[in-house]
């Protein structure tokens, strides 16, 4: 027997863009603050792990490209069911995952026992808040939906400044393992209280199957799970390997993590500020600026390039990052419309699972392999500027059914 899903508060609909509205905000906020800022931090994990294990640098970045695998390859699964179950069993079943990943991943012996812990039990933890959340977040706002989803993707900013940091400062204290298990115990808390403020929303943003499919098949829709597809490769390798790579050029630890804080305040800037742009400048436009920042970003980690010049590199990339994330659902939802965006939404971030998957592990084996991360970054500089040309040429789709 199916479960009911959650029933939305009654007379919702005049509660949009109201304080119930922003409750929902500020839960999805922490949810993705916590369970980010988890996923997040592995880069501080990666030498210490790495050297227990006896796994090679592209063996163990392949954890965290199986949890970003998941994170956005399960959303095609966890979006829809947010609506048919709620936004409270599906958190509080990410709530569950996340904390048993982490603990199985915290006692961990073999490569593949991190695999299977961080990478499909973090990675459901995140999945389980990232789509649903974006979702239903979308579902509370009409006049102020764009702003919303912003405040609300800025908690992967935060907790990814805040929490990777943290980690490199617990293991340095505790070591790998017990950081893994105070992670673990935080953050499953932090998920269960999200879980219990969290509500369906008002109006539903599923639809029916044949809209979506004839939505996915459009040349616009296909150029942008393309553009991201691309983009992804190169997006998520910073967050695995700059860290070592500044610690190689002589920085600390805590400062090399810091790194990747850097790119989540940065996003942070990115996902408001060019959110309030987009309202000038268009959403889909500034959306495409985002790709070209993104891709000359990786210019300045060219030569070999001191810590300074690594924080500014970071701090762009950062501004770009946030941008994409905050306004891929808004570009979703002006070019085919809210009536399933949740579909819409997890198939797309399909391309970011691939991307993800296949980017850092590459970019490890390369550094294994050569010793340096010169061919890494002319390879993101190249298909960086091959995703931006791809996404230049997306526009809006003709009228289809009755999907608008």
């Amino acid at each position: 027997m199916n479960a009911a899903p959650e029933p939305p508060v009654p007379g919702a609909l005049d509660l949009q863009d109201g304080p119930r509205a922003w409750s929902v905000v500020a839960a999805a906020f922490v949810a993705m603050f916590t369970s980010f800022g988890v996923a997040y931090s592995f880069g501080a994990f990666l030498l210490p792990m790495s050297a227990e294990l006896g796994s090679g640098p592209g063996g163990t970045a392949a954890v965290f490209s199986l949890t970003t695998l998941a994170i956005f390859g399960l959303g095609a699964l966890s979006g829809p069911a947010v609506d048919r179950f709620g936004p409270r069993r599906v958190v509080l079943v990410g709530a569950l995952a996340m904390g048993l990943g982490l603990v199985l991943t915290s006692r961990a012996t073999e490569l593949w026992h991190a695999y299977l812990g961080h990478g499909l039990g973090v990675g459901l933890g995140v999945a389980c808040s990232y789509v649903p959340l974006v979702a239903v977040v979308g579902g509370w706002f009409t006049r102020r939906r764009t702003l919303a989803v912003g405040i609300t993707v800025s908690g992967i900013g935060l907790g990814t400044l805040l929490v990777a940091p943290l980690a490199a400062d617990l293991i340095a204290r505790h070591g790998w393992r017990e950081a893994y298990l105070l992670l673990a115990a935080v953050s499953t808390i932090a998920l269960v209280g999200c879980a219990l403020f969290v509500r369906a929303a008002p109006v539903t943003t599923h639809d029916d199957p044949a809209p979506l499919l004839s939505r996915l098949r459009t040349p616009a829709y296909l150029r942008l799970y393309v553009s991201g597809l691309l983009l992804s490769i190169v997006l998520f390798i910073p967050f695995v390997h700059l860290p070592a790579y500044a610690a190689s050029r002589g920085a600390g630890d805590v400062a090399a993590a810091t790194l990747v804080g850097v790119i989540g305040a940065a996003s942070i800037v990115g996902r408001l500020a060019l959110g309030a742009a987009a309202a000038r400048t268009g959403v889909l436009r500034t959306y495409q600026a985002c790709f070209a920042l993104m891709a000359g970003s990786f210019l300045l980690w060219l030569g070999a390039p001191g810590y300074p010049r690594l924080v500014v590199f970071a701090v762009l990339l950062g501004i770009g990052y946030g941008g994409f994330v905050a306004l891929g659902p808004a570009v979703a939802a002006s070019l085919f419309g809210v009536r399933g965006l949740g579909g819409l939404l997890g198939v797309l971030y399909t391309s970011a699972a691939l991307g993800s998957a296949l980017g850092p592990p590459a970019a490890g084996a390369v550094i294994g392999a050569t010793g340096e991360h010169l061919p890494v970054v002319l390879a993101a500089v190249a298909i960086g500027a091959v995703a931006t040309a791809v996404v230049l040429t997306v526009r809006a789709p003709a009228p289809v059914g009755s999907s608008s």
